[in-house]
């Protein structure tokens, strides 16, 4: 008599085989990270492809002519944004590389606050307590620091890998998903899981949708305000701000230090700009993100909230991104697969 029957047999091993997916999944989550923020890429450029495909005049049963135009476009509008803001910027970028140990020193030292001082006209007095307050914090800044230059390489790295795995993605995802369609399907349910495909399909494009609406509100809200309170290069903030907005919580911690910071070097209203970014924040996470996200992915707000805040307590920034978009397809599963039987 065998110890387990053909049944119990076929239970463990697909528990074995889902075990051995998930600690797969987990050793290589970078790879798999990167590849999913490259799909989102690839749903973000699609419609402006398709649009340039369908008033395009050459061309209009290929799409890799207007996959380059649409990535060209995207770059010539960067690079016009960063040129508004700070016409030296690349320059000055270079230098700051090529700086970073000296430039880590001084801020430790405090010394920094010396040279910003001069450069901007500031009293002896601000510039004494931009000094006292980094040599009193000079511990955490360094470690920050250090941390920065860990981790910008890596950073660098992936945002330039991103865009290139989302070409492919653009040119071939159909055929790809396809491919992927035939090997785990049966001649019985290959329809189905070519529907519940493109469900899927749907549900990515009605998320995206949602986070270019969050990002135009951004871009729109920080545009008007910067303008209103006399900051220079209001625009170029606003698109800066937008372009941030696809990057949770970090984003908008960065616009929002960028902004603050060009305010007070600037002499603009920077204090009134903080508290104005405060309450926008408040605004976008518990009321207005909510509800766009929850409306196009059908979803309750109040469910959208809970859903991002255990992806950013179990995943951090990551978790936080791709909180929303599991959820989503997590119900798509549901309803395909388990109400529908």
């Amino acid at each position: 008599m065998s110890m387990f029957d053909r049944r119990t047999a076929k239970v463990l091993l697909t528990i074995l085989a889902f075990a051995l997916a998930l600690a797969i999944v987990y050793i290589a989550r970078t790879v798999f990270i990167v590849f999913a923020f490259a799909i989102l890429f690839a749903y973000l450029i699609d419609p402006i492809v398709r649009f340039l495909q369908r008033h395009s005049l050459f061309f209009k049963n290929l799409r890799g002519p207007h996959i380059l135009e649409a990535y060209l476009g995207l770059l010539i509008l960067i690079a016009v944004a960063i040129h508004g803001m700070d016409p030296g910027f690349f320059r000055q970028a270079g230098r700051l590389i090529r700086g970073f140990p000296a430039l880590s020193e001084q801020i430790s030292t405090g010394e920094i606050a010396t040279k910003i001082g001069d450069k901007y006209g500031w009293t002896e007095a601000q510039q004494l307590r931009l000094k006292s307050f980094l040599v009193q914090h000079r511990e955490r800044i360094h470690g920050l620091l250090e941390n920065g230059q860990r981790i910008i390489p890596t950073a660098i790295g992936s945002l330039v890998l991103i865009p290139i795995l989302g070409l492919f993605f653009l040119n071939d995802g159909a055929i790809l998903a396809d491919s992927v369609i035939q090997l785990f399907s049966t001649r019985e349910n290959v329809e189905e899981l070519r529907s519940f495909a493109g469900e899927l399909n749907v549900m990515f494009q009605h998320y995206i949708r949602a986070k270019v609406i969050l990002a135009g509100l951004s871009l729109v809200f920080c545009s008007v305000a910067t303008f209103l309170l006399g900051f220079p290069h209001a625009l170029a903030i606003g698109v800066l701000a937008g372009v941030l907005e696809f990057i949770p919580v970090a984003g908008w911690m960065i616009s929002a230090t960028t902004i603050v910071t060009i305010g007070a070097l600037t002499h603009s209203h920077w204090i009134w700009m903080a508290a104005l970014l405060g309450l926008w924040r408040m605004l976008m996470d518990y009321f207005i993100s909510p509800r766009v996200v929850g409306h196009e992915l059908e979803i309750h707000p109040l469910l959208a909230i809970f859903t991002v805040m255990v992806g950013g307590a179990v995943g951090g920034i990551v978790g936080i991104y791709l909180s929303v978009p599991i959820v989503a397809t997590l119900r798509v599963v549901y309803r395909r697969f388990v109400v529908a039987q």
